[in-house]
């Protein structure tokens, strides 16, 4: 799972602002902290995918705070893919050719507002030496 923590802090006109230590690009807010912590997993989601078009690092979250922000699945897979491949040191060219798709059908594996199949995201993890595993854990009612 990808979490990354959050601050709210009360603002002066009632809403909460929301902000992320670990991408201090991600700033918005919400009536209700339901309604802050949906934003803040959008916004969360908005910053990496324009770190990963922009080929920055994306900072690890290491928090075990139950309320961090979790994001999709298949973002969490994708953002592992990109930091492999960053790991790996080849570029999405290379990737294409180790596949042997054409490059548009890589570039969509990075688009975090695409939805990708799994078998493809598992093939390239494969020509990365990676494999992707799954688990399952019960949530706090």
């Amino acid at each position: 799972m990808l979490a990354y923590p959050i601050e709210l802090t009360p603002d002066d006109n009632g809403t909460l602002l929301v902000t992320c230590p670990l991408l201090p690009m991600v700033a918005t807010f919400g009536e209700t902290e339901e309604e802050a912590r949906l934003r803040a997993a959008d916004a969360i989601e908005t910053a990496l995918a324009s770190m990963i078009d922009d080929g920055e690092d994306i900072p690890v979250p290491e928090t075990t705070d139950p309320k961090a922000v979790h994001l999709p699945t298949l973002t969490a897979v994708k953002v592992e893919l990109y930091r492999a491949l960053r790991e790996a040191g080849i570029t999405r060219a290379e990737l294409a050719r180790r596949l042997g798709w054409n490059r548009e059908s890589v570039d969509r594996l990075f688009r975090l507002d695409h939805r990708s199949r799994f078998e493809q995201l598992e093939a390239a993890f494969h020509v990365l030496g990676k494999r992707v595993g799954v688990y399952v854990e019960a949530v706090a009612a």
